[in-house]
């Protein structure tokens, strides 16, 4: 198995947590998205939409090829369903997949690399406003993701005492926040859902400064 992914990207970043949660072994493929080589050969007669992360099965296991960091965590669930990162019943699994798009279909969309070069070489955005962008947008989502786990009962993570995908895709979402100094006060379930992660091995494992391509 392999996995097309840049160390920056918190879309890959989402997959290599769930990855090392489930103890799967993959090859690391780097694409490095600022220098623009998912839009070269030989990602891009693979990937059709030219993005990352990619999953590749080997070909013993029919090579299939997964896009989408939510397709390919819940692919990964299903194939390998032990330890699960969905709850078993409907409304857990409910609940973890709305925590999940609250960032991967809110926040991060208008906030991904692609965009924020947009804002800056189309819209002639300067570096402060580009950054007042960014932190806007993952100020809102964070504090409406800290009242969704106001309204659920209190767990070490995200939902409930076991990581599931919500922390897939939370740990990502406040690294890059940190990155960009967005203000994380007053956000108590949330931030104490991302300590916790922070201490469990896989997450650790996953950690960008861990990749094979990483840089300062």
């Amino acid at each position: 198995m392999k996995l097309h992914n840049y160390f920056r990207s918190s879309a890959s970043f989402r997959v290599r947590i769930a990855l090392d949660i489930k103890g799967l072994a993959y090859d690391y493929v780097p694409v490095h998205i600022a220098r623009g080589e998912h839009h070269q050969p030989p990602f891009s007669d693979i990937a059709a939409e030219q993005l990352v992360p990619l999953l590749e099965e080997d070909e013993s296991s029919g090579g299939e090829r997964i896009s989408q960091s939510m397709a390919i965590i819940e692919y990964l669930d299903e194939t390998n369903p032990e330890p699960p990162l969905l709850p078993h019943d409907p409304v857990g699994r409910a609940r973890v997949r709305a925590l999940s798009q609250i960032i991967a279909c809110e926040i991060h969309p208008i906030n991904n690399l692609r965009v924020l070069k947009y804002l800056v070489k189309e819209l002639k955005l300067d570096e402060t406003a580009k950054n007042t962008w960014y932190r806007h947008w993952v100020r809102e989502g964070l504090e409406a993701f800290e009242r969704q786990l106001a309204a659920q009962p209190a767990g070490i993570y995200c939902y409930g005492n076991t990581l599931t995908m919500a922390d897939c895709c939370l740990v990502p979402q406040i690294f890059n926040a940190q990155r960009f100094d967005c203000d994380l006060s007053g956000l108590p379930r949330t931030m104490a859902a991302y300590e916790a992660a922070m201490q469990t091995d896989a997450v650790q494992r996953a950690q960008p400064a861990r990749c094979p391509d990483a840089e300062t």
